[in-house]
């Protein structure tokens, strides 16, 4: 006997589920994942079924009118996977909903597109006199006929743009009984047009071979557990994800690889379907709608069995999944900015956890709450310390830009030695990566006379000048304004404002004046807001068409391009002027990244550090690639300071229009908090947020530190759900906060 009734989720954001009676008629459709229509109120309601049961403690209860979804968008693993964000990330259940299931999927509407297919039918064999009396009678329709009977079939927009045909012609040869016209599902691939060549699996070196053979170990085990690959830059970490995925392919389950930045999806998508063909999919944000709708649906039929893709790929509809590969582990990109923030490696060990699935999580520089797990035994550690076909490491030199300005009397963007290191990658014909984290032309701009630095009016940041267009551009709000004349002081009104500091924009305009005949490209931020635009860029580099690729973080990390000898780091130390805890560890991880982009090739690779901090910690564990000492200093610094790894970082945000407003909403949320949290949570504020004002909405912070998450996450999901901020003023929660920012 069906269920009488069904546990609904609605769309209403109310985080509680409410009962609807499950009509007799519809009580086939009905099923765990299902999206239904429901009264609510005067009004309707979506919402997805999350369970049933056979009486209600309530009465009266209304029915559910109609399913709207022709399958479940998610079933019993999914639930059990939304429900522990949910709980974990202190989110509404409606939030963790949204996140496993992309709203090109969920949303009303959400279908295949469809367009006229013209087919030649198979009984058609018109004579050579007809088709001549065709041509000379209508040249569209015999050119369009001549090009079916060479493909066979053709959408009608395509035969319309090779011959121009119009849709009558074709109904014409229609009624000839030369073609058949029929609606048909067309696939918007994501990748058709990448050129994709098939490729055989390499012998694996001696390390890759343990690797595998651990993983395989892992994926066989009665309850799988989580891998920690630890290996070199260039050690050939995705050779061993690829040969671990076919073995799941073998033992008939599917796959997902994620990647920390959509900038390394067309690569790993490359050698991912040259690799496995048509049965790789991609998911990622920056896909259409349509693309990503078609991709998940193809998924959950069954036909892509591998997945690869950013954060949200993690939620593909796998069934059953056998490997969960998180490539580049220690980045902070896999941690979602909206509800539910997610971290998006640790809800892939949950998944894993929940689906009897083996993990794997890959890094050249862990992250310190890994590498902590795998030394505890928590993680199975696996180290590959070799490059592929024992390339040499990249020789790192450290200048330190205090002993260059002393020599020449002046602060250079660029050190004579990284200038004649470029200098030869150029006459050698190989190539060179310079990064700067930080886009735009100058990061200040500024009265030389009384001080005054430009800033954004609807947020506490400077202004970042930005060259190409000639405008001052907040890098928070987006917000853009002409430099202006004189200086914006009231009380100054100098003329002659200055531009201070450094961006890619600068770097770009510099190499260009030293090296003029050189082809040089810049990826950052500003030049990667096309859909292609990534893999655009990084196919220039790779083809040769470029000799130097300038960039930020999008271009420091999972890149293999094997003509890179030369790297150059400008300004190395930035990142440790940031007012975190997190400072050395991003630096020493970026540091190394980057550096590990050179000599993949035949060529040794040389590597340039510019920094005006050379003896840092951090600076000097990357020179020599020493990850083990560097986490040994570091985390001792953090068990002093009861900092992550040693206590779970909760940030919770107020935002409003008003500053008193939210200072006072911050302060009557912790008020009322505190007395409930366990003693052996910390609090810390409330107090102005680092960054105190964001499009023209004032923010405070109160800082939460527990021994774990359980101690504190349940107590504030619940607080959550009563507490009423006062109109205008918006909070939320993050639980693991990746930073005190």
């Amino acid at each position: 006997m069906p269920p009488a009734v069904a546990k609904i989720l609605t769309e209403l954001a109310l985080d509680r589920e409410f009962d609807y009676l499950v009509p007799a008629e519809l009580a086939a459709q009905v099923r765990i994942g299902s999206v239904v229509r429901v009264p609510f109120g005067r009004r309707r309601a979506r919402g997805f079924v999350i369970g049933f049961a056979e009486t209600s403690a309530f009465p009266n209860l209304k029915a559910i009118e109609s399913v709207a979804s022709d399958l479940p968008l998610f079933d019993e693993p999914m639930l059990r996977l939304a429900r522990w964000i949910a709980d974990y990330y202190a989110a509404p259940f409606e939030s963790a909903i949204a996140a496993v299931l992309p709203a090109a999927v969920r949303r009303d509407g959400a279908k295949f597109k469809e367009q006229l297919v013209a087919a030649v039918r198979a009984e058609a064999a018109p004579t050579a006199e007809e088709e001549a009396a065709l041509a000379k009678k209508s040249p569209k329709q015999a050119a369009a006929w001549a090009r079916l009977k060479e493909c066979r079939e053709a959408t009608a927009a395509a035969l319309a743009e090779a011959t121009g045909v119009a849709l009558d012609g074709l109904r014409r040869l229609e009624k000839k009984g030369w073609i058949a016209l029929e609606k048909g599902v067309i696939r918007r691939d994501p990748i058709a047009r990448m050129n994709v060549l098939p490729t055989a699996p390499p012998p694996l070196m001696a390390e890759q071979t343990a690797a595998l053979a651990a993983i395989r170990a892992e994926m066989a085990a009665p309850k799988p557990g989580v891998v920690l690959l630890h290996g070199v830059t260039g050690s050939g970490k995705t050779e061993v994800y690829l040969a671990a995925i076919q073995a799941a392919l073998d033992a008939g389950q599917g796959a997902i690889a994620l990647v920390p930045e959509i900038a390394l999806t067309p690569q790993t998508m490359e050698r991912f379907r040259g690799r496995f063909g048509d049965v790789v999919a991609v998911l990622h944000s920056h896909l259409s709608d349509g693309e990503r709708h078609d991709e998940w649906r193809r998924i959950a039929a069954g036909e892509a069995r591998v997945v690869v893709g950013a954060r949200s790929a993690l939620f593909a509809p796998v069934r059953p999944l056998g490997l969960l590969v998180v490539d580049e582990e220690h980045e902070p990109a896999y941690k979602q900015d909206e509800a539910p923030r997610y971290g998006a490696r640790d809800v892939a060990v949950m998944r894993g956890h929940l689906e009897g699935c083996a993990v794997v999580l890959g890094s050249a520089t862990p992250s310190l709450e890994s590498y902590r797990h795998a030394r505890a035994g928590k993680y199975r550690l696996v180290k590959m310390t070799q490059r592929v076909d024992r390339r040499t490491m990249p020789t790192v030199r450290v200048v330190d830009m205090r002993v260059e300005a002393e020599k020449t009397g002046a602060v250079h963007l660029l050190s004579q030695e990284l200038i004649e290191a470029i200098r030869l990658r150029l006459a050698q014909g190989e190539q060179t990566m310079l990064f700067l984290n930080r886009r735009g032309y100058a990061t200040t701009v500024m009265c030389p006379v009384c001080g005054h630095v430009e800033t954004c009016p609807h947020c506490s940041v400077k202004m970042t000048y930005h060259k190409t267009a000639d405008v001052m551009i907040c890098h928070v709000c987006g917000t853009m304004r002409p430099v202006p004349a004189r200086c914006s002081n009231p009380e100054c009104r100098a003329p002659n404002v200055k531009m201070a500091g450094v961006g890619t924009q600068r770097v770009e305009a510099a190499v260009k004046k030293i090296f003029p005949h050189a082809r040089i490209v810049r990826m950052d931020a500003d030049t990667t807001g096309g859909k292609d635009s990534h893999a655009q860029i990084l196919g220039k580099f790779r083809r040769g068409d470029v000799d130097i690729l300038i960039g930020t973080q999008m271009i420091a990390k999972g890149l293999d391009f094997p003509n890179v000898t030369l790297v150059g780091v400008i300004y190395a130390d930035l990142s440790l002027q940031m007012p975190d805890f997190r400072a050395a560890e991003r630096t020493f991880q970026l540091l190394t990244q980057v550096a590990g982009r050179a000599g993949r090739g035949d060529v040794p690779g040389e590597v340039f550090i510019q920094t005006y901090a050379p003896f840092h910690p951090a600076v000097q564990a990357a020179r020599t690639a020493d990850f083990e000492t560097f986490f040994d200093q570091e985390i001792e610094f953090r068990r002093e300071m009861r900092y992550p790894p040693f206590t779970r970082l909760t940030t919770v945000l107020f935002r409003g229009p008003d500053e008193a407003a939210v200072d006072a909403c911050s302060k009557d949320f912790a008020g009322k908090l505190k007395p409930q949290l366990p003693a052996t949570v910390r609090a810390s504020g409330p107090a102005p947020a680092p960054l105190a004002k964001a499009k023209n909405q004032y923010r405070a912070q109160l800082l939460l530190f527990a021994p774990s998450a359980k101690e504190c996450g349940p107590v504030l999901r619940a607080f959550l759900k009563t507490y009423k901020a006062p109109k205008g003023i918006s909070l939320h929660a993050t639980v693991d906060a990746l930073s005190l920012m």
